[in-house]
């Protein structure tokens, strides 16, 4: 039978998501740790860990497409929440060897001028960091459009950002409008809303497109980016709550319910997912619902907002310096 020709308003069973591979210029070939791959032919810059084209590797959808899984199960992936039956997040891991363009990307308002669904804002966390690892994050104080678009004509637009040094553990919120680059020395998981719109303002001389105009009607003098202060509550630690996610690190000690992964002040059934920065964890049925689901480091699985109640057990060795750290990414609603 065809999993996605059931009642879409059924419960549907957590799943892990195949990683997508995505070529960029300023990438890298070989991701290992973190991804067991090595690149043949061009370097790596971007695995896409929830994109529409993502497959899924477990579970009754097992060959499926997450836009698929996402229309076919509306009601059980979104809770009936959204008026659209698509992915709102896109999470992804980067690897930069070189600088990526500078750029700024559309808010929703913007994007849907253009006929785009939605802008993007996003969030950078870093698993890892070298000791001079940067990102340039907005303007510099004082700094107009005219200067902007001088700098960009000049050459010379980095002298206009503000650069932020990075260290793992990090958490780097970036909305809508706001002037950013990465630069090479961290490894970082972005969320972001499901929109892959960038303007490119400049870009090193390299021969891509840029988009001067828009990113200068895009771009906002002043934004809420930055580094964002962990908050620690009493079972959670929040890294960044906003109007489209909410990104929070969640102790296992040993195992954990699902009941007690959303927080109290959390609306019932949000579709989330769970994300190992490091070490692993296995997500097990308590009512024999599904077979367990293996998370190793830098994996994702999907828990749909209608699903079956689960534990998440940490299968990490206790003796080893690759301990768990499981972050839980929810989608919000603006």
């Amino acid at each position: 039978m065809n999993p996605l020709s059931t009642a879409a308003d059924a419960p549907l069973a957590p799943f892990r998501i195949a990683p997508r591979f995505v070529s960029r210029v300023w990438g890298v070939r070989d991701l290992r740790p973190w991804h067991d791959y090595i690149a043949e032919n061009d370097p790596i810059g971007e695995v896409w860990l929830t994109g529409d084209e993502c497959v899924v590797e477990t579970g009754a959808c097992t060959g499926s497409t997450l836009a698929e899984v996402f229309a076919g199960f509306p009601e059980a992936m979104l809770g009936g929440k959204t008026p659209t039956a698509e992915s709102p997040l896109l999470l992804k891991t980067i690897f930069a060897k070189d600088k990526l363009s500078v750029q700024v990307h559309p808010d929703d308002a913007l994007a849907q001028k253009y006929g785009q669904p939605r802008g993007k804002t996003e969030c950078w966390y870093a698993l890892a960091a070298e000791p001079e690892a940067r990102v340039a994050c907005g303007l510099m104080p004082g700094v107009d459009v005219e200067q902007v678009r001088a700098a960009i004509v000049n050459g010379n637009l980095e002298d206009s950002l503000n650069v932020l040094p990075v260290q793992k553990g990090n958490m780097i919120f970036v909305d809508a409008g706001t002037v950013h680059a990465i630069w090479p020395g961290a490894i970082l998981l972005e969320t972001q809303q499901n929109c892959d719109l960038t303007y490119r303002m400049y870009d090193y001389g390299r021969p891509r497109e840029l988009h001067v105009e828009k990113s200068l009607e895009a771009l906002r003098l002043t934004t809420q980016a930055g580094k964002v202060a962990a908050l620690k509550i009493a079972d959670r630690t929040i890294l960044v709550k906003g109007s489209y996610f909410c990104v929070e690190q969640l102790p296992v000690h040993d195992s954990r319910k699902s009941s007690t992964l959303a927080a109290e002040d959390e609306p019932g059934g949000m579709l989330s997912y769970l994300f190992a920065a490091s070490g692993s964890t296995r997500i097990r049925s308590i009512e024999h619902r599904f077979e367990a689901i293996d998370l190793p480091t830098c994996g994702v699985v999907a828990i749909p907002s209608n699903t079956y109640p689960f534990v998440v057990e940490d299968q990490s060795c206790s003796k080893s310096l690759d301990k768990l750290n499981l972050l839980r990414i929810s989608t919000r609603w603006p």
